[in-house]
């Protein structure tokens, strides 16, 4: 039995976290992993093992999310060291999630093999030293769990979805290209079995590791389909203008002229140019002012479209601005807009604040600058824009929801995610970008990020980046875009393939224990 349990489960989560985006140290966190399923097979209750998971989970979480306390420092309405008490407190929350999975494992593990010994539940109060039949049956029922209360994570109170287990996969792409069978809560069932695997491993418990081991492993025969590039031509734009330059009201007609600038004269061919989230500054309101529209269609020769983010108003009866939208317009050469996407998951505390009345007189706000709240559209939907094709939209924080990215109705051609994120140091927009990866995998679609200051990036439907613009750098990408593969099993069927997987993994741990008996 391994000493200061607790202890061990906290450092265990917080060198987890390195398994993600940017140091993708994944053998770390399987290693991490193992040493988890360890301390909760020895743990003498399931109160333990909640308390053990949570732990791990606290710090796992807390170093993962690291870069929310970056976004406090381009405010003044509260002070910037609010933003290490944010990581934290979001951190014992989301911690319960996979705690309650871990405790529900556990108690269903000592009660079966209470059952089959003939004694009482209350009476197997001894943590095991082997794993035996109960080593084998807990590590399914553990991965089981994971991919419900991931799941949940990801749903419940609005959702907060970022940095899935399976996000550690993407640097290894033929084991990434599971999510296309399983999701990515399955694949972070699927990796949670595996290291439940290398535990029975270093116990030499063979039967059981022959059982389970192949499992995650079959991953490996799931190689990346290569990627053609199709006819579709883009140019998108990173104009490198910080968080703290983009909130300069004096300088926001200078990086319009900067956009305009790097997105070049009309060629002969069309483009379809591509700008980031709210690269339009709130001081412009394209839908509202013509001129506007004239003087970004100097850009845009025959044929040429213009996506770009921007912000649209909504007024009262009396014509007051009562709230706002995070858009994207589709705009023509003759300065028609052909389609405007809003934002449908917003974030909370940053696009609006939840409990107004109650925070605001306790001094709290939401980080982004302004009165108004934003209101959320009514979720994916495909536009068919003139001369391009169908096209999908997810802003921002939107992708890093599995299964809620694509219009089921009208699969497009692309999916386009501009994204603002001068707001995350240097940890988030390498994880950004990987959980838009798997959201390629998963849909077979190919995904092109425009971003203000990295990275952009065109992601082939197999999850490979085709063409990337570093973080903080300027520069322009001109890509033709992969065409998207046929539907995948996920893109037909989404979540239900990690539920299924669940309820599969807890009837073959029901069958290895009646077997055993």
């Amino acid at each position: 039995m391994l000493r200061y349990p607790k202890l061990l489960a906290l450092a265990a989560g917080a060198l987890s976290a390195t398994g993600f985006a940017p140091l993708e140290l994944w053998p770390v966190t399987i290693l991490c992993l193992v040493l988890l399923i360890r301390l909760l097979g020895d743990a003498p209750t399931w109160r333990s093992a909640f308390w053990r998971m949570w732990l791990f989970a606290l710090g796992h979480f807390t170093v993962g999310l690291n870069w929310i306390a970056h976004a406090f420092t381009y405010q003044d309405s509260m002070p910037h060291w609010f933003g290490y008490g944010a990581v934290v407190a979001l951190s014992l929350y989301l911690a319960v999630f996979p705690a309650v999975g871990a405790a529900v494992a556990h108690a269903l593990t000592r009660s079966s093999r209470a059952q089959s010994r003939g004694a009482s539940p209350e009476s197997e109060q001894r943590p095991s030293t082997s794993l035996g039949t109960s080593g084998l049956v807990f590590p399914l029922l553990l991965a089981a769990a994971w991919i419900a209360t991931e799941w949940l994570r990801a749903t419940l109170f609005t959702g907060f979805a970022w940095n899935p287990l399976a996000a550690i996969w993407v640097p290894v792409l033929p084991v990434a290209q599971a999510t296309k069978w399983v999701g990515t809560y399955g694949l972070s069932g699927l990796t949670v079995l595996a290291a439940g695997g290398a535990l029975l491993v270093a116990r030499r418990r063979w039967a059981g590791a022959a059982l389970i081991v192949p499992l995650p492993l079959l991953a490996l025969l799931l190689l990346p389909h290569p990627a053609a590039p199709g006819p579709l031509a883009v140019r998108i734009v990173q104009p490198n203008v910080s968080q703290d330059e983009k909130q300069d009201v004096d300088a926001q007609a200078a990086h319009l002229q900067q956009l305009v600038r790097m997105s070049g004269p009309p060629g002969a061919s069309p483009r379809l140019l591509l700008w980031p989230e709210a690269a339009i500054d709130n001081g412009y309101l394209l839908a509202e002012e013509p001129g506007l529209r004239r003087y970004l269609a100097r850009a845009l020769g025959p044929g040429d479209v213009l996506l770009t983010g921007g912000i649209a108003l909504e007024y009262d009866q009396q014509g007051r601005a009562i709230g706002g939208r995070n858009s994207v317009f589709a705009l023509a050469p003759d300065t028609r807009i052909l389609a405007r996407y809003d934002k449908a998951h917003l974030v909370p505390y940053g696009e609006y604040l939840p409990m107004r009345a109650i925070l605001t007189p306790l001094g709290l706000s939401r980080l982004v600058p302004g009165d108004l709240d934003f209101w959320p559209g009514p979720g994916p939907k495909t536009f068919d824009i003139p001369g391009v094709g169908p096209i999908g939209f997810q802003i921002c924080y939107e992708i890093i929801f599995s299964g809620q990215v694509i219009d089921p109705a009208h699969r497009p051609l692309f999916l386009f995610n501009p994204s603002n994120d001068a707001w995350f140091g240097s940890w988030g927009p390498p994880q950004h970008l990987a959980q838009a990866r798997l959201r390629a995998i998963e849909e077979g679609m190919t995904i092109v990020r425009a971003t203000p200051t990295g990275i952009s990036a065109v992601i082939a439907p197999n999850g490979r980046i085709e063409g990337s613009i570093g973080l903080g750098k300027q520069g322009v990408l001109d890509a033709h875009l992969p065409a998207p593969l046929p539907p995948t099993p996920f893109a037909r069927y989404g979540n239900l393939l990690p539920a299924l997987l669940a309820l599969a993994l807890v009837a073959l741990g029901v069958v290895i224990r009646i077997r055993r008996r």
